[in-house]
């Protein structure tokens, strides 16, 4: 079963370039694999958050234009994000 967890974002942050500094290579598997599975999920995580954060924008904007503008950069952020997952 899985449990959720809320972290800071700063400490994901953090994890991410950690993980993207670790060279793994050296190791036999099933390290390499499950070290790609963790970098994997905290990268998605933070592209979840990252569209998350535009969809706000488009429901918290002032005005038309501004959320006509949320909504096309949320648009392209989802476009962006099903191409890199």
């Amino acid at each position: 079963m899985y449990d959720n967890v809320k972290i800071p974002i700063s400490l994901l942050e953090q994890a991410i370039e950690l993980l993207e500094y670790v060279d793994v290579s050296m190791y036999d598997e099933p390290i390499p694999w499950e070290y790609d599975q963790v970098l994997s999920a905290f990268r998605k995580k933070r592209l979840q958050l990252e569209l998350r954060r535009a969809y706000a924008e488009i429901i918290f904007a002032q005005d038309e234009y501004k959320r006509f503008d949320a909504r096309m950069r949320y648009l392209q952020k989802k476009r962006g994000f099903s191409e890199r997952v």
